[in-house]
């Protein structure tokens, strides 16, 4: 499938207070594997529920497969497969009752659900009130995956799952971005958005202030070295190149943050006797936090 899964032009709904989603635009390419992070409150959630017509922008516009969100919302979501943060049936309702009914809405069939059912060790025939919050989003994931959509909308998708159910859903988001549907994921779960996500972006008090590709924004960021040298004399010059901070000497070791291009760093310790480096690669957690330095807490 070509072109863009999301479109989203201006698209704001805001609250009492100014909470919600303002003024965002972006696109979100077919096939891509796209991480919407922030903090609670930032706006992550209004954005999905504005996305599938669950509440009406205050003003703005989004595109999903290429149909309007509000006037097309029947057709986008029989193509669509959405995990809320919080999804429910009622207590009473099993698994298979509420796939059976969502596969006459959407006109497809159960095998894979039973297929999913299997690799989640999910028991589909128990009451949702009955299970604990990491076997109910078992059954919401297959919920949202079994009639193999066109588009997958996850808002925190892993949380309650065990580091095996974990790595199982990574495993399906791989599987499903090689067949060509797209996924848009919201996560506090910044290792596992570093891993299977191809761009990000990242919204502050209810804005959306970068889209970056995962690795783009990892460049840019601080690594950290500690390196011990023979002599530690004379790195008067380390300290005055571009991109180096924070420049310590600690129990016979030096250790620094620096961003940008390695090569003048690599370049200024090959001069002295380095017996032993250490480079340590930020995570998109220390890249996150960065964004917020300074600006308070999120809404």
């Amino acid at each position: 499938m070509a072109g863009a899964a999301i479109e989203t032009e201006r698209l704001s709904k805001l609250y009492p207070g100014g909470h919600g989603i303002a003024e965002l635009t972006m696109e979100v390419p077919a096939g891509e594997v796209f991480g919407f992070l922030g903090p609670n409150g930032a706006g992550k959630t209004t954005t999905i529920r504005a996305l599938l017509d669950l509440v009406h922008p205050t003003s703005g516009s989004a595109r999903l497969l290429g149909l309007d969100s509000r006037r097309d919302s029947v057709a986008i979501r029989r193509r669509v497969g959405n995990l809320p943060g919080d999804f429910g049936f009622g207590r009473e309702t099993s698994g298979r009752a509420a796939l059976g009914l969502l596969a006459r809405l959407r006109g497809a069939g159960t095998e894979r659900a039973e297929e999913l059912a299997r690799r989640f060790r999910a028991d589909l025939d128990r009451p949702l009130g009955e299970l604990s919050r990491g076997n109910r989003q078992k059954i919401g994931l297959i919920l949202a995956a079994f009639h193999r959509p066109d588009l997958l909308i996850l808002d925190e998708p892993t949380g309650g799952l065990d580091p095996m159910m974990q790595e199982e859903f990574l495993a399906l988001v791989a599987e499903e971005r090689e067949r060509g549907a797209t996924v848009f994921l919201s996560s506090h779960e910044l290792d596992e958005v570093e891993r299977i996500c191809d761009r990000v972006g990242i919204v502050r008090d209810a804005r959306l202030v970068a889209v970056e590709r995962v690795p783009d924004l990892l460049g840019r960021a601080r690594r950290k070295v500690t390196v011990r040298f023979a002599d530690p004399a004379g790195l008067a010059e380390l300290e005055r190149l571009d991109g180096v901070s924070d420049v310590a000497r600690e129990d016979g070791a030096v250790s620094f943050r620096f961003a940008g291009d390695l090569d003048p760093v690599v370049k200024s310790l090959a001069a002295h006797h380095v017996t032993d480096l250490e480079i340590s690669r930020p995570t998109l957690e220390e890249v996150f936090l960065g964004f917020y330095k300074g600006a308070g807490e999120g809404r």
